[in-house]
């Protein structure tokens, strides 16, 4: 799920663009929040292989007064066997004549098809979140600033997860890998299953977060979550955080609703800061 910043019948709103794929449908749900933070409006495009038809149309719904419509065109879009479109695609968002929005590469053939102007204030993407699934190694591609290079990240854990009470001779270690180069590497991971830790991507600075806890210590289904997040200039640097101040699960919760709700708006660089969110769920 992608979420975006942008100005919908005169407020600051967040459109949520989520794509969804399983066994009885494939479809995108697109939904705008209101200043409250509240999911005010939604609406479903289902993708069926015998209806050719709902692979390009539109629908609409009303803010305040306001028609908005939504556009898309996925009749040549090249999946690459992901739930999202890689390319030749496009999702358009219009409200007074202007397009508050548009995903895909096909921006061009979205302002024609719309016959609408480009809004004067340019979306922002504030977060996205991937959700993958695997036993021991989790893997996928994803970018950690909004206008940057598209990276391999992957999360690894080198020692059988056990949720057994007694903890002797449970050691096992974490990797956070960035385009195939280790970037954290965390060892004792039953008592660092909360951190935080700097890494530079490409002169970039960017602070990893995670939760694993569930992982070490639950039966079942269960997730470990990850947050990377580009540290401005304006905040202090440092290295790994010591671990009296290793945020705590309610922390890094807290965070992504923060971020859902207002935008994550950074005070201090006058701009909303990106975040990823990577759910790592173990199964069994």
């Amino acid at each position: 799920m992608s979420v975006y910043l942008t100005k919908i019948a005169g407020q600051c709103r967040l459109i949520n663009i989520t794509w969804c794929k399983n066994v009885l449908q494939h479809g995108l749900y697109v939904s705008v929040r209101g200043p409250d933070g509240d999911e005010h409006h939604r609406c479903k495009v289902e993708l069926k292989a015998w209806y050719f038809g709902r692979k390009q149309g539109s629908k609409h719904f009303v803010i305040d007064g306001k028609t908005v419509y939504v556009f898309w065109d996925l009749k040549a879009a090249k999946f690459n066997s992901e739930t999202e479109p890689q390319s030749d695609y496009y999702v358009a968002i219009v409200c007074e004549e202007e397009v508050v929005l548009v995903v895909g590469d096909l921006k061009k053939d979205a302002f024609r098809k719309t016959g609408c102007r480009p809004a004067l204030i340019e979306p922002t993407l504030v977060s996205r979140k991937e959700h993958v699934f695997g036993k021991r190694k989790f893997s996928t591609r994803a970018k950690f600033q909004e206008k940057g290079n598209v990276h391999d990240l992957s999360i690894e854990c080198n020692s059988a997860i056990s949720n057994e009470n007694s903890l002797v001779g449970f050691d096992p270690k974490m990797e956070i890998r960035v385009d195939g180069n280790l970037a954290v590497h965390i060892k004792h991971l039953q008592w660092k299953f909360r951190g935080n830790e700097c890494i530079s991507v490409n002169d970039t600075k960017i602070e990893v977060y995670w939760d694993v806890h569930d992982w070490l210590f639950s039966s079942g289904t269960r997730h470990g979550l990850f947050i990377f997040r580009p540290i401005s200039l304006s905040v202090p640097q440092s290295s790994t955080s010591a671990p009296s101040s290793s945020p705590t699960s309610t922390h890094l919760s807290n965070q992504e609703s923060n971020i859902s709700a207002s935008g994550d708006e950074d005070k201090a660089g006058g701009s909303s800061r990106y975040s990823l969110f990577f759910y790592a769920w173990r199964v069994e």
